[in-house]
């Protein structure tokens, strides 16, 4: 065991060893399997033993039968060891020289040449690093322990605390740019996202124990002193279970325990949350013993929020706590995992399936939680000899969002064990992932050329043409100028309307192929060529290499072969879906950029798109045309969602349910459903919500059926989806038949002229079932003088269509009939009926084993935030199914879209961050790497001037037409305000600046006080508060706005605002106005990231309000290109008093010269100003309210409370 001070490096080269013997091949960087790695050490070992015979069998009798014992056996280190020690020293220095592990022999002949002669513990220890067996690095995780021991939490060298300066070395791995395999990759993830895990654990334990306030009695025994809400005294402990090692393993198949504590001393809210704990949820036991001289009770700080500061940096201290285990005498940490709470009366009160409806209640205070030991980490403590599960004393729980860590280390390490994990992701991807090779070869372009040029291989001959590739886009596009629009370097080629033949489905549209060759005549109007369109994409093999000779001279070339492409524009004329408004498609009314089209066909075609959007550029609708276009033209696969945040994932998915996508086929798993739920109408699009949806769907459609029956003068009883299937065969299809056999019939030629519409209509069997359809879709308007037959067919035909669709949805339903068990229902929709599955990053990683048990199968990824994603939980996402016997992966397209100028994920240990680039996306690595990426490039949510604030961070970025017109609430400007934007220079309040009550918690009164009066003043004039959010840049300065704002506005005068949060936690959100609080007075603090900026600076649409420091922030040289625009206008608050929202007054300064009265506050007194202000037009309101009211008595208590709040 090394000295402490040699610890760090002796991890070093514990690194170094790992990666000169890394499972890969020297020579070609082939990756090894442990197979193959064993295979290499055996014949080395054969050549030491054949070697021992040769030279040393007659030196030494042990080298005589070294060379005959087991290979294998041999091997190993203890073995090999053994039998090196018992030979000389000069032996082993000649071993060395022939294994050439030391220089041979000097020449005789060289005086001055030193022969290399080290001591026997270094021969001993070369030999064996050398010979000895390599230990599996899969077999050493597959047995580590998930759950952090005191030992890793609290060693600096492994978690190290503070900041980082990139002055000292660190044993930690890196992720780099490349790596040698998946295997290493994978590693370098498990290992890193362990440390972070354990870094975060260290901050909550470290707090809650400070909170708990340890102390000794005079007897010795440890007592608390203090209280937590996230902790409670152990009362008793003890194991209940150890179940036998499985075949083939060394550590128990489980370990179960049984938990007791009090909950006398929590009600309320804390007490649900301990009752609430439910299965999977991790706790910490602790073993505290604390010293003679215990630390001061920690200080909490003086602003909150109502939950008492609940921060991992809030007690005294913070996280430069080096020594805190000693400090207060945390002995022994041990993590588990909740599957059972139950109460006095052993009613286990943590199962969904059997809710505790008990009248008199849960029973007593005491309560045992029955859990999960790491049998790892057990097993080792077991052979350590010592009491370790004797003394726990503290029982500690986290949050839940924050304790999912087990999940995906769990998932880590099985994708580590899967043999073939590199063949998991499509050949197209593999190296590009690796860090290797042509960036651009998985771009879609690529992609075709390579299959193009391998048909000329496979003798496709030669036609003249290059790549031709057709590709429905259904409703991409809104007309014919969009499509010219849309490809403006190509030409443009619009072909005459083609009818899709009544055989064809309009739900099965990629049957209906569109060649060069049957592309139809050119259209003389293109205005004739409506919506919806096949593109057919053509360019010539000249192109091709003209574009392979121009590699090096890129751009110019590159866009040149661009305008060469030939697009040819074929329209379509779907068959009549129906009679129904509810049988007509849902279509995109989104007039698509050129760029945004360029993404959509990128992201719909086979291979890797990388769409960079910069804030309101429309990356979810973007996205939302790719899923919804390979929906409609590859019925048969299945299409992975992925975003960070579950708010991201609901706005994505309402947005896909306002197209063309049948609900049926659509399932959301994971948290955050019931958010969804309230924005669609209470539509619950959970597993077991969609369950509840289908068996109510099947009885309405029985109901038609039953209905459609008793139409026919068909007496029956109830039907079922199998009767349904009959009922459709029988009298349904032969009905159809019938009626297109005479029609048939008529329309030979010398029976044309008895074909009329009325012909039609007294033919049409199934007129009493639509005599409940609009008037307009069925035969009326064909009647009469028009006697349009065409149009009566096609009414007949969508009424057809409409019948089918019934009993085709039955036809879906009917293994619902034959499922009885809720769990299985829902695995089935998961793996066969739904299409479009939507989960979040971190959902995904916890749910991978259960989803490949089930044998989860998916062919496409769309990743929404995917620059907010830790580089491992996107990689996640696309192993979650296993290899396809046939196909291999099946994964055909990879869609990431997101903006990495924007912030990364959250890495809170800053030697991660720094030393180890944990924060590195995929997006952002393969941004570095070069591969290929659509830059949106005009957005649509800010105004133009305040859009400028951040544009400059990207290139080329526009406004679109909808933003910069006259019109609208982008021409008006903002009421009560002389500007749209505005920095506010806020001076000391009370004589201070920004204040930490404990360390890291940054607050400032002055811009508190500041941002409410402005709030209040802004709701006085009729700013609706759901349009105004207030963002800070500190977690201590939201839970201050909180608490001013819960004092002064929480009334029915003012209310509260949308959204009172950090910067941080608003990203990827919007809203009207925002009031930006930047809390700093000495320094810039971590806004000199310009990515935080960014997303502070293009939250809002309409107005941005920046409260801060202008003597710190105008000398910030990073935040300089946005501070410059800020400070060109005036740092004291404008106001255009008397003027109500919304106002008529166009935006702009020259308005203000037309008699609108400026009012400027004075820097100094500013806050005062504002204040008395809000007081005067608050009273002035509550005295209108007090004589348009009735209940005098009733505004007299609401008119204090305004006085109150101003």
């Amino acid at each position: 065991e090394p000295k402490p001070e040699g610890k760090l490096l002796s991890q070093l080269l514990d690194m170094f060893k790992f990666y000169l013997g890394f499972e890969i091949k020297d020579q070609t960087g082939e990756p090894l399997q442990d197979s193959e790695m064993l295979t290499a050490h055996l014949q080395q070992i054969h050549i030491l033993q054949r070697m021992a015979y040769k030279y040393y069998a007659d030196q030494h009798p042990a080298m005589k039968e070294f060379s005959f014992l087991s290979t294998s056996a041999v091997g190993k280190r203890p073995s090999l060891a053994k039998h090196l020690n018992g030979l000389p020293t000069e032996i082993l220095s000649d071993i060395c020289k022939r294994t050439r592990l030391l220089p041979p022999p000097a020449p005789t002949n060289n005086p001055n040449a030193q022969e290399v002669v080290g001591s026997r513990e270094f021969l001993l220890q070369i030999l064996l690093n050398k010979f000895s067996e390599r230990e599996s690095q899969v077999d050493k995780i597959s047995q580590m322990p998930l759950f952090p021991s005191e030992e890793l939490l609290f060693d600096p060298n492994s978690v190290p605390i503070g900041h980082y300066h990139h002055d000292r070395p660190l044993a930690l791995p890196k992720l780099n740019l490349q790596f040698l395999t998946f295997h290493d990759y994978l590693l370098r993830a498990f290992d890193l996202f362990r440390l972070e895990s354990a870094y975060e654990i260290r901050e909550d334990l470290c707090d809650t124990i400070k909170r708990s306030n340890p102390r000794l009695d005079p007897f010795g025994v440890t007592y608390f002193n203090g209280w937590a809400r996230m902790a409670t005294k152990v009362v008793g402990f003890g194991i209940t279970e150890v179940a036998k090692p499985d075949l083939g393993q060394r550590v128990p198949a489980k370990v179960h325990a049984d938990i007791s504590i009090d909950l006398q001393n929590f009600d309320g809210v804390i007490r649900d949350e301990w009752e609430q704990l439910r299965e999977h949820d991790v706790l910490f036991l602790v073993t505290i013993n604390a010293p003679n001289n215990p630390p001061p009770q920690a200080n909490t700080p003086k602003f909150g929020g109502k939950k008492g500061g609940r921060g991992k940096r809030d007690a005294g201290g913070g996280e430069e706590d080096h020594d805190f285990a000693a400090r207060y005498g945390v002995t022994r940490v041990r993590g588990c995992e909740v599957y059972e709470l139950v109460d006095e009366d052993g009613v286990v009160l943590n199962d969904p399936l059997k809710p505790d409806q008990r009248k008199t209640g849960r029973a007593g205070d005491a309560r045992t939680l029955r859990v999960r030991l790491d049998p790892a980490q057990y097993h080792a403590d077991m052979r350590s000899g010592e009491d370790v599960y004797g003394g726990f004393n503290l029982l500690v729980r986290r949050k839940a969002k924050e304790n999912n860590f087990r999940s995906i280390l769990e998932t880590i390490r099985d994708l580590m064990s899967m043999a073939a994990v590199g063949k998991a992701v499509p050949p197209w991807l593999h190296d590009i992932f690796l860090g290797y090779g042509d960036p651009a070869s998985a771009h879609y372009k690529s992609l075709q050329a390579a299959e193009a040029a391998e048909g000329e291989d496979d003798g496709g001959g030669d036609d003249g043409e290059g790549v031709v590739v057709t590709q429905d886009f259904n409703d991409t596009f809104l007309g014919p100028d969009h499509v010219v629009k849309a490809f403006p370097n190509s030409k443009v080629v619009f072909h005459a309307p083609k009818v899709v033949k009544d055989e064809v489905d309009p739900m099965d549209l990629e049957d209906f192929e569109i060649g060069l060759s049957d592309l139809g005549e050119v259209a003389k109007d293109m205005n004739g060529v409506q919506p919806p369109y096949k593109l057919t994409f053509v360019k010539s093999k000249s192109e091709e290499k003209g574009s392979k000779a121009a590699k090096g001279k890129a751009k110019a070339k590159a866009k040149e072969s661009e305008e060469e492409e030939t697009v040819h524009v074929s329209s379509y004329i779907a068959p009549n879906p129906g009679p129904y408004p509810q049988d007509q498609p849902k279509k995109n009314t989104v007039p698509f950029t050129s760029v945004q089209a360029e993404a959509i066909r990128s992201g719909m075609s086979p291979g890797l798109t990388m769409v960079v959007g910069p804030p309101g550029t429309g990356k979810t609708d973007v996205a939302v045309q790719i899923i919804a276009n390979i929906y409609h033209n590859c019925p048969t696969q299945k299409t992975l969602i992925i975003t960070h945040s579950n708010a991201a994932l609901n706005d994505l998915f309402q947005k896909i349910m306002e197209r063309d996508v049948l609900e049926r086929h659509m399932l959301r798993l994971g948290a955050g459903v019931e958010k969804l739920a309230e924005h669609t109408g209470g539509r619950d699009f959970s597993k077991f919500g969609r369950v509840n949806f289908t068996l109510a769907r099947r009885e309405e459609l029985l109901d038609q059926v039953q209905r459609l029956a008793s139409s026919l003068g068909i007496q029956g009883d109830a039907y079922t989806c199998e009767a349904a299937e009959f009922f459709d065969l029988y009298h349904i299809t032969s009905r159809v038949e019938k009626f297109e056999a005479e029609v048939a019939k008529l329309q030979a030629a010398d029976n044309a002229e008895e074909l009329t519409a009325l012909k039609i209509v007294s033919l049409f069997p199934f007129a009493n079932f639509f005599s409940d359809a609009p008037v307009d879709a069925m035969f009326e308007p064909t009647l009469g003088e028009s006697n349009d037959v065409t149009k009566a067919l096609d009414v007949a035909r969508g009424c057809f269509r409409h019948i089918r669709k019934v009993f085709e949805e039955l036809k879906d339903f009917r293994a619902f009939e034959l499922l009885r068990n809720h769990r299985m229902r829902s695995n089935y929709l998961l793996l066969k009926q739904s299409r479009i599955v939507a989960m979040t990053c971190t959902h995904a990683a916890i749910t991978r084993r259960n989803l490949v048990d089930l044998g989860f199968r998916y062919d496409n990824l769309v990743m929404e935030e995917a620059a907010q994603i830790l580089e491992v939980e996107t990689v996640i996402p696309m192993l979650l199914q296993n290899l396809d016997p046939v196909e291999g992966c099946r994964l055909k397209r990879v869609c990431l879209i997101g903006d990495h100028h924007q912030l990364p994920p959250v890495v809170k240990n800053m030697a991660f961050q720094k030393y180890s680039k944990l924060d590195q996306t995929l997006f952002t690595r393969f941004v570095r790497l070069g591969v290929p990426h659509v830059m949106l490039d005009q957005q649509g949510r800010a105004r133009p001037e305040i859009a400028k604030l951040y544009s400059w961070r990207y290139d080329d970025l526009g406004n679109l037409p909808a933003i910069t017109g006259a019109e609208g609430e982008y021409g008006v400007a903002n009421a009560g305000f002389a500007h749209d934007f505005q920095f506010i220079d806020v001076p000391d309040f009370n004589g201070r600046g920004e204040s930490s009550p404990t360390p890291y918690f940054y607050q400032n009164l002055g811009e508190a006080e500041y941002i409410v009066a402005m709030y209040q003043y802004m709701r006085l004039i009729g700013y609706p508060a759901h349009k105004i959010s207030i963002l800070t840049t500190y977690n201590g300065q939201k839970h201050l706005l909180r608490d001013v704002l819960n004092q002064r506005c929480d009334n029915a005068l003012f209310g509260l605002p949308a959204r009172v949060t950090t910067v941080d936690k608003y990203q990827g959100q919007q809203n009207d106005f925002i009031l930006l609080s930047l809390v700093r007075t000495t320094t810039v603090g971590h806004l000199r990231d310009v990515r935080r900026l960014v997303v502070a600076l293009s939250r809002s649409r309409l107005g941005l309000y920046v409260f801060g420091r202008q003597s710190l922030f105008e000398n910030c040289f990073e935040l300089a290109p946005s501070f410059s625009q800020l400070l060109d206008k005036p740092t004291t608050l404008q106001l255009v008093l008397g003027e109500r929202h919304p106002t008529v007054r166009k935006v702009g300064p020259p308005a203000l010269s037309d008699g609108v009265e400026v009012f400027t506050l004075d820097t100094a007194t500013a806050i005062g100003q504002l204040g008395q202000i809000v007081h005067s037009m608050a009273n002035m309101q509550i005295g209108q309210m007090q004589q348009s009211t009735p209940n005098p008595m009733a505004i007299e208590a609401e008119g204090g409370e305004g006085q109150a709040a101003a």
